[in-house]
């Protein structure tokens, strides 16, 4: 099922736990100036390993921050379970040591094993590299003696949430892995929003018009949209069950629900959550706030159902 109500991201007022922060942020992080400073900010973030993270590299840049639950934590059987999640910071910036606290919290609640990729970053990696990398970890984590390889959740936030839905259309394509679900949590999926951006932008935050161009012209690196971006492609048939959660006042509200609607037309089983009021990840900046852990529990409840059914 999905929410049939279009909407807008400007269309509701600032949700009532957010208003201090959205007083606060900048319309826009992410400049052709910017990128260079907060990827530095990046590597020193995946440089730390906080206790019980095991961070194991693959090669070539690529390394993944594994999360285990401990034994006492573990409430639902995981049989197995695991999922790859992909951090988000538009494909340019962002570490997987920047979900740390998240990837922590769904090995807790859900009894699985949650690794997360570092992929490498463009613009001096543009598509298909990052995917490729993501790929890569996948495979990885299938070949774990803990994980099931028939048990795979695909999950990710922003660029992430792009990637880990891009990863799923490669899978079904390639047929060499079937994962069980994929956890998209505003997705970055369509460049077609730097042509049209809807709403007004002054009201937008975090994440903004001019931060998608940059983003998506770095990302792309002259390859066809066509072929990397996931809202593009025609045939959606065959994907896995799919939970898409953002605000009402993200940029990548109308991209998301848009192929919400389009998984649902091509019999993909889909929900789609909003967030009336929220701006581009809310949940990240603020995430003591009731909205956020809110946010967070409905995505660790679906996935406990989810799992249930292994």
């Amino acid at each position: 099922m999905y929410d049939d109500a279009p909407g807008s991201p400007t269309d509701d007022p600032v949700h009532p736990d957010l208003r201090l922060a959205a007083r606060l942020l900048p319309r826009t992080i992410v400049t052709g100036a910017t990128i260079r400073p907060l990827k530095a900010l990046s590597r020193r973030l995946a440089g730390r390993r906080p206790a019980g993270v095991d961070v194991h590299d693959l090669g070539d840049g690529v390394a993944v921050r594994v999360h285990r639950p401990a034994d006492d934590d573990v409430t639902t059987a995981s049989s197995g379970g695991a999922m790859l999640w992909m951090h988000g910071g538009g494909y340019v910036i962002g570490s997987a040591a920047g979900d740390d606290q998240r990837c922590s919290e769904f090995a807790r609640r859900l009894g699985i094993v949650v690794a997360a990729v570092e992929y490498r970053l463009a613009p001096g990696h543009p598509y298909p590299v990052p995917l490729q990398d993501c790929h890569l970890a996948l495979e990885w984590l299938a070949r774990q003696s803990d994980v099931d390889a028939d048990r795979i959740i695909l999950g990710g936030a922003s660029a992430g949430g792009g990637l880990a839905a891009a990863l799923a259309l490669r899978c079904r394509d390639v047929g060499d892995f079937a994962p069980r679900f994929q956890l998209l949590v505003y997705p970055m999926i369509d460049d077609r929003t730097t042509e049209d951006p809807a709403g007004d932008p002054a009201r937008l935050r975090v994440w903004s018009p001019r931060s998608n161009r940059v983003a998506w012209a770095a990302y792309l690196g002259g390859a066809d949209p066509v072929l990397v971006a996931p809202a593009r492609r025609d045939d959606l048939h065959g994907l896995p069950p799919t939970w898409i959660g953002v605000g009402t006042r993200d940029l990548f509200h109308d991209e998301d629900l848009a192929y919400a609607r389009r998984l649902s037309d091509a019999g993909v089983p889909v929900t789609f959550d909003t967030v009336p009021g929220a701006f581009h990840g809310f949940d990240i900046v603020a995430p003591k706030l009731r909205v956020s852990r809110e946010f967070l529990g409905r995505q660790c409840e679906i996935l406990a159902g989810v799992i249930g059914t292994w």
